[in-house]
């Protein structure tokens, strides 16, 4: 069920952020087509790992290939997949996803049945996906996940990230051009090689 090889999760947060464009994400047989990422890493001012280990980011620090999980505002569970070596603390978070599989569910989970709003946005994809801190560093290539490599390869785009207030011209957000499902359009938008 989980070819997570299928992806180098040991390679830099940005190559995997937009490597993942097109993979399907499931949690428990639920998910769909990743259509939005960011990519943070140790170095990066943005990234919750900037500063050092803590309880908080820990995860981000372990091998890659895992979940990490942290909560965003008090309310929302936004889900990373953690790259590089381990000990870099490097991650990719999950923006956005085409609903695929298990829609009766997301819908449930979020109150809503309009396919575009299911996954659209970190904390939804989170809540779609019955996201919480129980999944914080567990494998990508276990149940309960499943990442499926992509049927098509999907033209991408490349802009700056999204809700941050430092490294806010870092081009690390990447999303599937002309994708209906992603958080935001993107305003300054390059087209990436994949």
């Amino acid at each position: 069920m989980t070819p997570a090889g299928a992806i180098d999760f040991d390679g830099s947060s940005d190559q995997v952020a937009r490597e993942l464009i097109g993979m399907t994400l499931l949690v428990d047989g639920v998910g769909g087509v990743i259509v939005e990422t960011e990519a943070y890493d140790r170095e990066d001012p943005a990234s919750h790992s900037h500063s050092g280990p803590t309880a908080r980011n820990a995860a981000m620090f372990g091998p890659p290939g895992h979940a990490y999980v942290y909560r965003s505002y008090g309310i929302h569970w936004c889900l990373n997949f953690v790259c590089r070596e381990a000990g870099h603390g490097a991650g990719v978070l999950i923006r956005a996803l085409q609903p695929t599989h298990g829609l009766e569910r997301m819908a449930q989970r979020r109150g809503l049945s309009d396919p575009r709003l299911l996954c659209a946005g970190p904390g939804r994809v989170g809540q779609a996906l019955g996201i919480t801190r129980e999944h914080n560093g567990l494998p990508l290539d276990a149940d309960p996940f499943g990442l499926l490599p992509a049927t098509d390869a999907l033209p991408v785009v490349a802009g700056p990230r999204i809700g941050i207030s430092k490294a806010v011209d870092v081009p690390w957000r990447f999303g599937a051009a002309g994708s209906r499902f992603l958080s935001r359009p993107f305003r300054q938008a390059a087209l990436t090689s994949m």
